[in-house]
């Protein structure tokens, strides 16, 4: 499975985790195995202000993510991932993209769901 964690750099499992999907710099993207890191790949996000949140949310998509680890996500992201059949894991202790992955095959992030979701408005 292909996961992606926002990052506020492209540095791989040492990046720093982003606080928000929708602006954040960075994805890595972490294939997961078998309960292995197979694959790790940091791809560039597309500029939320030229495209916006619907923007980001077809690139992440678009990069064949089964599921994305984040500190918070707005609703209609998190609907809209759910429609496309990602799953949202909700992580907000862990700074280090990769000690979330190791938490996340561990089975300690837990799945969110709508209630947890941002439901401020930009």
């Amino acid at each position: 499975m292909k996961v992606a964690i926002p990052s506020e750099t492209g540095e791989g499992l040492t990046s720093t985790r982003s606080g928000h999907f929708g602006h954040t710099p960075w994805f890595t993207l972490v294939t997961i195995e078998d309960g292995q890191v197979t694959g790790v790949e940091s791809v560039k996000n597309v500029d939320h202000d030229e495209v916006g949140c619907g923007g980001v949310i077809e690139f992440a998509h678009n990069l064949g993510i089964d599921a994305m680890i984040c500190a918070g996500m707005g609703q209609p992201p998190f609907m809209r991932f759910t429609q496309y059949g990602v799953d949202i894991y909700l992580e907000q202790e862990t700074p280090m993209v990769g000690d979330v992955v190791n938490k996340f095959i561990a089975g300690d992030c837990a799945r969110m769901v709508l209630e947890n979701a941002c439901s401020h408005h930009h």
